[in-house]
């Protein structure tokens, strides 16, 4: 009979590519990892793995028993939520992470409304790059992640999540009171082609919606600047430093006085938050008036100038 627990095991092989990063994940011992990982192979009578350098490699059998695996691990997950509920009533904890534009303009004003309807609800909030919370949504660090669409995000198609989308956040260019542009209605973006710019960091799924936008205007930005803090990003704008793009409500609360914000002449790209929890818990009653709780503030948003 095979253990659940040597397939939670293979899963965090699989998902993080070497022994050590799934023993620190599973919160054991590379030795512990490896010996159940031989142990599995045991009770399927299969080689799941084959060592390549200082990876492991996946063998087709071991691909198939994760098929495999990915189901049980839900319906054992979705077990262990029944008896939680029948247990817990109506009370429970809701882990969520976030990025810091979600959680002042739509996590933090939606806690009192989620309060007041489950009294025995507790919250629990961490902050998150767009692009780690999906990450630490599938370790099962949390049970709610809100992200942003970018090119290194899992596939709609991912059997292991549940999205819902939020909202869609317009880019505006951040220019200096000097700029040529300055005074203008909307800026196209070719206007910024030779200017420095301001950048977040090469990772960052914000530059890779710059720098696509860029790529689509016929020119590729020239980063002079480093800083995945908007405010940072606003500040050396107006310290006439370069110019850059970010995410309408980035910086909606702060604007400093030679800084002038403008909305870009179509096509305008933008950024796509929506709401991820593992697909196994989709359906939970606190989860599900959470997501609800959390789409209605974001149709309160301010997205327009």
């Amino acid at each position: 009979m095979i253990e659940v627990r040597r397939l939670r095991v293979l899963r965090a092989l699989a998902d993080h590519g070497t022994v050590t990063a799934a023993a620190e994940v599973l919160h054991l011992t590379p030795s512990a990892v490896s010996q159940q990982l031989a142990a599995l192979e045991s009770e399927v009578g299969q080689e799941l793995l084959e060592r390549r350098g200082r990876r492991v490699a996946i063998t087709s059998a071991g691909r198939l028993l994760l098929s495999h695996a990915d189901t049980i691990l839900t319906e054992v997950e979705r077990a262990e939520d029944a008896m939680q509920s029948y247990a817990n009533g109506t009370t429970g904890e809701v882990r969520i992470a976030a990025f810091a534009t979600a959680i002042s303009l739509l996590v933090a004003p939606t806690l009192p409304v989620l309060r007041e309807a489950v009294p025995g609800l507790r919250l629990s909030v961490s902050d998150a790059e767009g692009h780690q919370a999906i990450a630490r949504l599938l370790d099962g660090e949390i049970d709610l992640a809100i992200a942003v669409e970018h090119r290194g995000s899992p596939r709609p198609d991912d059997e292991r999540l549940a999205r819902i989308p939020l909202y869609a956040e317009p880019f505006v260019a951040v220019v200096h009171r000097s700029h040529p542009v300055a005074s203008a209605e909307a800026v196209d973006l070719t206007a910024l082609s030779s200017d420095d710019w301001v950048m977040t960091s090469i990772g960052n799924p914000i530059r890779d919606v710059v720098l696509l936008a860029c790529e689509q205007a016929g020119f590729q930005p020239r980063a002079a600047h480093t800083s995945d803090d908007f405010r940072s990003v606003a500040a050396l704008v107006a310290a006439n430093a370069g110019v850059s793009l970010v995410p309408r409500l980035a910086i909606s609360d702060y604007k400093p006085t030679d800084a002038v914000l403008l909305p870009l002449i179509a096509p305008t790209p933008v950024r796509r938050v929506f709401a991820a929890t593992r697909k196994a818990r989709a359906d939970h009653p606190l989860l599900t008036t959470t997501i609800t709780a959390l789409q209605k503030t974001a149709t309160t948003l301010p997205l327009t100038f």
